[in-house]
């Protein structure tokens, strides 16, 4: 054994006082940031984010192959700390009373890593922070992206990745065609789901080719095409996976699109996308005239390495001052309770009248995948006609309790592409003569085709109160409400009719006005308002 290695006593005596910080800080911010952390596990769980259980355990490798160079610095006053450090942590507990007080967790989880990056500037500062900058941005993939976020990038990919699966099937001399997210391949249909949008493939890789981008020895520019490349990758071997599925469910069968077959493919898919990250490094690392293996910058470096940054931090005023203020928010949060979110009381839709005025309406089934997908609270259906006419109209509502813990309003503009419909027009409408007091409705006016097949769609949020058209507006009215009033109720309201031919667009309009007209104080009835009767959340 190399005693040299082993911290002398002395050495030992130095490092209690900053294992004790440590360890204090360490218990202020499991304390303080709970909620978010305890929410980001659970997301973990998701085969989306798995990968997230391995952030902070190669984040700390990452900051522990700095630990000889930051040793250096500490040694040399070069890493003295900066008082600005107290400033972003102050920053980071802002961002955590505003992710408490309107319970949107993700806000909670990056207040943690601003914290975080409070505390390194406080106690090693700027110079330091050089050293150590890329496990702290590593931690970011640990993090779940928010929920509208996250529908909206898997829309967009599930159109992709159909279009480009459908290419590799024709590919192979396959006929198939293609409504939105749905593969016909005449004897058999593939629906490519939202467990295919690639994602579960997507957030793994880009984590691990940041981590092949930091570890390797090269260019800048050739690390920043390691990492970036990670995207087309993921689109297009996810795509391909697809249009494989397809050629196998065409010749054998649609078993082949299920089962234990169907997560292996994904597993053969997933390490092709690492292999092709490895043969980009390969050519990088020939460029640069090095060996594969040269061009990692990987070590094990000596305990002791890391240990001397526990006597080498000075446990100045500034960290003092940070501990104290981390230690009495942490006591703080910790004798004040949760706000618990305000659950609107409101009749089922199962009681939803069918008749309404001259329109006499019936109940549609809502297929499981898309409940599956949509979490909502309570949900319509329903066909109306008008009696005596051929009139058609059809109501669509999804409405939530909370729109918090990962559940939220999916916008049609992002879904009605994946139904297979093609968006023509779209634009913001106002409905005259549509409230009591003769006010007008504004909603979102769209026309889809499919084929010759067209529909007149109108569209808009029932928000506690507030009838919105612009989804990142009530985006932003979930997040005030929630701070201000402690609801994220809301629901989503769509009326749409078909439209023969073009010419019947303005008797189709006249038709669909009428009918908002009609169903809208039932609506109102049915959804909470401004004023509303309250049940905890804690009774449920």
């Amino acid at each position: 054994m190399d005693i040299s290695n082993q911290p002398t006593p002395q050495e030992n005596d130095s490092q209690r006082p900053v294992l004790l910080v440590v360890a204090a800080l360490s218990v202020s911010l499991l304390l303080l940031f709970w909620s978010g952390l305890a929410r980001m596990l659970e997301l973990w769980e998701l085969p989306e984010y798995n990968h997230g259980y391995l952030i902070p355990v190669v984040a700390l490798y990452l900051f522990w192959l700095k630990a000889a160079a930051l040793k250096i610095c500490l040694n040399n006053g070069s890493c003295n700390g900066s008082w600005l450090g107290i400033g972003v942590i102050g920053l980071g507990l802002f961002v955590l009373l505003l992710g408490e007080l309107s319970a949107v967790y993700s806000i909670v989880q990056y207040g943690f890593l601003v914290c975080l990056w409070g505390i390194v500037i406080t106690a090693i500062g700027f110079q330091g922070l050089r050293l150590v900058w890329v496990p702290l941005v590593y931690l970011f993939f640990m993090v779940p992206l928010p929920n509208f976020l996250y529908q909206s990038l898997s829309a967009e990919l599930q159109l992709v990745s159909s279009q480009l699966g459908v290419a590799v099937i024709r590919g192979f001399g396959i006929s198939v065609f293609l409504e939105g997210n749905v593969i016909d391949l005449g004897v058999y249909q593939l629906q490519v789901a939202e467990a295919c949008n690639g994602l579960r493939y997507l957030f793994p890789l880009m984590s691990f080719g940041f981590l092949l981008a930091a570890i390797f020895d090269g260019k800048w520019w050739q690390r920043a095409i390691i990492f970036l490349s990670t995207i087309p990758i993921t689109i297009l071997m996810n795509s391909f996976r697809i249009g494989v599925i397809g050629v196998l469910v065409n010749s054998f069968g649609i078993e082949q699109a299920e089962g234990f077959l169907h997560y292996f493919e994904g597993w053969i898919v997933f390490m092709v996308c690492v292999g092709f990250l490895f043969a980009e490094m390969w050519v990088f690392a020939r460029l640069n005239g090095k060996r594969f293996m040269e061009s990692f910058m990987l070590d094990i470096p000596p305990v002791s390495d890391f240990t001397a940054l526990f006597s080498g931090v000075r446990l100045g005023k500034r960290v003092m001052t940070m501990v104290v203020i981390l230690g009495v928010s942490a006591a703080f949060s910790a004798g004040i309770g949760r706000p618990v979110e305000l659950i609107p009381e409101r009749p089922d839709f199962n009681k939803f009248p069918l008749l309404v005025g001259d329109w006499r309406g019936q109940e549609q089934a809502v297929e499981q995948i898309f409940l599956d997908s949509l979490k909502t609270d309570d949900e319509l259906m329903a066909i109306y006609q008008r009696d005596g006419t051929n009139d058609m109209a059809a109501l669509w509502i999804a409405y939530y309790d909370s729109q918090r813990k990962g559940k939220s309003i999916h916008s049609p503009r992002a879904c009605i592409p994946g139904g297979g419909w093609k968006i023509d027009t779209f634009d913001q409408y106002d409905i005259e003569n549509v409230h009591a007091n003769g006010a007008a409705l504004s909603v979102n006016r769209t026309i889809v085709s499919m084929g010759e097949a067209r529909q007149l769609i109108y569209y808009w949020f029932e928000q506690r109160g507030r009838k919105q058209t612009n989804e990142y507006v009530v985006k932003w009215f979930i997040f005030w409400d929630s701070l201000t009033k402690n609801r994220t109720d809301g629901a989503l309201v769509r009326v749409s009719t078909f439209v023969p031919d073009a010419a019947d667009l303005p008797e189709a309009t006249v038709r669909l006005e009428d009918f908002v007209r009609t169903i809208n104080p039932q609506i109102n009835y049915y959804i909470p308002q401004e004023s509303a009767v309250f049940r905890s959340a804690e009774s449920e």
